[in-house]
């Protein structure tokens, strides 16, 4: 039997994907545990009546100001970064070489920055909607793979920054998914050269063998 979770609503399960995580889950300090645990959770959005879902399979934490590959490296606040000391719960939505949006997950208390990119998901619902926003002919690995493809697909932008994720707009679910320790690889995250040895850390997390993990394909 699915496993009983100590951070769900238990009078928030919506469309039938499952509880809806509340603010006690993204409010814990270990950034790189909410990071891991984030597996296998339901990421929903609702716009327009139209519903897209999908598991999540990929995950990267950023642990704020002692964090060189952290927006809030050394304290940074900046209009972009001042969501990421909100309290836990929120949206974090950036925009990366001017095209791709990225949604990550800000965690723990107040005026502590830390934030989860969600890399991957695995498509659940909405596929068609999903295939008509990227503009991609077939439902295939490419539809969600990458950071970019996640907010593209399940339809959050920039406008999205600062969403509360206990509404009903964007929030994540907990069906009674969980990955063994044997199914998920720690690894170090991507594209974050310049944050020197910091960029080794194993902060990233995937679903080992799901074909929607980003990074190149052996």
């Amino acid at each position: 039997m699915p496993r009983k979770s100590n951070h769900i609503n238990q009078s928030e399960e919506v469309f039938g994907y499952g509880q809806k995580l509340d603010q006690s889950f993204y409010l814990r300090k270990n950034v790189v545990t909410i990071a891991r645990e984030l597996l296998g959770k339901m990421l929903i959005t609702v716009f327009d009546g139209v519903i897209t879902a999908g598991r999540i399979v990929e995950t990267e934490a950023y642990e704020g100001v002692i964090d060189k590959a952290s927006h809030a490296y050394g304290g940074r606040r900046t209009n972009r970064t001042e969501v990421m000391y909100a309290a836990g719960g929120t949206a974090y939505v950036f925009l990366c070489y001017g095209m791709h949006q990225m949604f990550n997950v800000v965690t723990n208390v107040k005026d502590t920055p830390h934030a989860i990119l969600i890399r991957a998901v695995e498509p659940v619902t909405g596929i068609e909607t999903m295939l008509q926003r990227t503009g991609k002919p077939k439902a295939d690995f490419t539809l969600t793979r990458g950071p970019g493809n996640v907010a593209k697909a399940l339809g959050i932008s920039v406008k999205h920054t600062g969403e509360n994720l206990l509404g009903n707009v964007i929030w994540i679910a907990d069906d009674g998914t969980v990955y063994s320790d044997e199914q998920v690889v720690a690894t170090a995250r991507i594209g974050v050269d310049y944050a020197g040895e910091h960029a080794l850390w194993p902060y990233r997390f995937i679903v080992k063998g799901n074909k929607y993990v980003s990074g190149k394909k052996k």
